[in-house]
């Protein structure tokens, strides 16, 4: 079953959720790693996308010049 890719949205939040815990010392030492790691991944997500829709914005405004 293929895996539904998260969104930028939801990955800025799950980030931010991420972040809040570890700011208010809501996580247990043990797991602190584990949740640097997926704010790591999230981040290389949302750079991606980034990343894309900037290639995309740019090849449409391309296309408006040429026409």
């Amino acid at each position: 079953m293929a895996k539904k890719e998260i969104t930028y949205n939801e990955a800025v939040s799950e980030i931010e959720e991420i972040l809040y815990q570890i700011e208010s010392e809501e996580l247990d030492i043990d797991i602190l790693s584990e949740k640097v790691k997926r704010v790591s991944s999230l981040i290389k997500i949302c750079k991606k996308k980034l990343h894309q829709t900037e290639t995309e914005v740019q090849k449409i405004l391309d296309e408006i010049d040429t026409e």
